[in-house]
């Protein structure tokens, strides 16, 4: 568990497990965060994701959450669940090598992040970098040397953040990542180096 003061209250961070599967279901809501996403989009042929979108992609990732994985971490407000950040090793994220932009820049060992799921009511108050960071000491608990983040660096200021669900390049430069590759004008592959 991590914890960190903000301003206007007290943030906890906790890895996801069968415990806290409920706390993950208020956050994401019936659509699943978005769409029916269930976090399931990285991990899934686009064939498989789209047949099972909505609830079967809730069981397919609750499947992996009690199978004993801990995919991402939690923030907590007053003990109400308020953000999301999915990390874990990039090579339970098929779907990452599969894109011509993303796939990998060498053949090191990477924890990724993915995917970042912030409450509406808290959205613009810089919680995301907070679950960056928070992710980032998971991933370095965990034997992760290297970690990886794949935000949209976006063309007008004005992108919703609900369609930046692999963040905002600003906020992993506020996290300490840096710049490793950029294959696409809008999507930088970003990288923290934990242990030299």
């Amino acid at each position: 568990m991590l914890t960190e003061s903000t301003s206007s209250q007290k943030l906890e961070f906790h890895p996801l497990n069968s415990e806290r599967w409920a706390d993950l279901e208020t956050l994401f809501g019936e659509r699943g965060a978005t769409g029916g996403c269930w976090c399931m989009w990285w991990r899934l042929k686009r064939s498989e994701y789209d047949k099972q979108k909505g609830e079967g992609n809730k069981q397919a990732f609750k499947g992996i959450v009690e199978s004993g994985a801990k995919p991402g971490i939690l923030a907590y407000a007053e003990e109400q669940p308020v953000g999301w950040c999915s990390v874990a090793p990039r090579d339970d994220f098929p779907v990452l090598d599969r894109s011509r932009n993303l796939k990998r820049v060498d053949e090191k060992a990477v924890w990724s992040i993915v995917c970042l799921f912030v409450d509406k009511q808290y959205r613009g108050q810089g919680l995301t970098v907070k679950l960056i960071q928070a992710a980032v000491d998971y991933a370095r608990e965990q034997g992760a040397e290297i970690i990886e983040g794949y935000p949209v660096d976006p063309k007008s200021p004005n992108m919703p953040s609900v369609f930046a669900w692999t963040g905002f390049l600003s906020a992993f430069q506020q996290a300490g990542f840096v710049e490793v590759l950029r294959r696409s004008e809008t999507r930088p592959i970003m990288r923290c180096v934990v242990v030299e």
